[in-house]
């Protein structure tokens, strides 16, 4: 004897099968310490526990403000389900996981704009100088040399150089405000 199912359309859902910003909070909150309980039995890190669970209740909350969260009959599997598929996409692509490193980010990258805006400035300033001030500034400030090397280069004493550096360094600053 075969028997046939009908398929029936699920009912159609009312608008009190929807769970209000209010009630999502409370039940979120009762199931709270039992979810952090579970990330941090899987994530081994209090910190990566509680970094999950946030997304998971901005993630649901933000679902539950545009009245798209349906009252669900067993809340804390659902929520833990939202929390699970979290933890396993963050496990699946490392790279979208925040990396601790000990060096600073690199700068963003602005088409040389930012590089040939010094440039500029650096020129313009230097402009302001007169020309031994100018060479004590590039020598010491610019490449990097002691004031005894920049003296040997531009054939002058040590002092020389350090005294016409501190004149184009005042100059400079003045010219900037600073």
């Amino acid at each position: 004897m075969e028997t046939r199912t009908c398929a029936v359309p699920p009912p159609q859902r009312e608008d009190g099968d929807r769970m209000s910003p209010k009630d999502f909070d409370a039940s979120f909150a009762a199931d709270m310490p039992r979810l952090r309980r579970r990330l941090l039995a899987l994530t081994g890190n209090p910190h990566d526990a509680d970094d999950l669970l946030q997304e998971t209740y901005l993630r649901l909350s933000r679902r539950a403000r545009t009245q798209n969260l349906t009252v669900q009959q067993h809340p804390y599997a659902y929520t833990c389900t939202v929390a699970l598929n979290l933890l396993r996409d963050a496990w699946q692509h490392p790279s979208r996981r925040e990396q601790s490193t000990d060096r600073l980010p690199e700068s963003g990258w602005d088409g040389g704009l930012a590089s040939y805006e010094a440039s500029q400035t650096t020129l313009a300033l230097l402009g302001v100088l007169s020309e031994k001030e100018a060479a004590a500034v590039i020598l010491v400030d610019l490449e990097g040399l002691s004031h005894d090397t920049a003296g040997e280069r531009l054939g002058a004493h040590r002092g020389t150089v350090q005294r016409n550096r501190m004149r184009g360094l005042a100059k400079m600053r003045d010219a900037l405000g600073l």
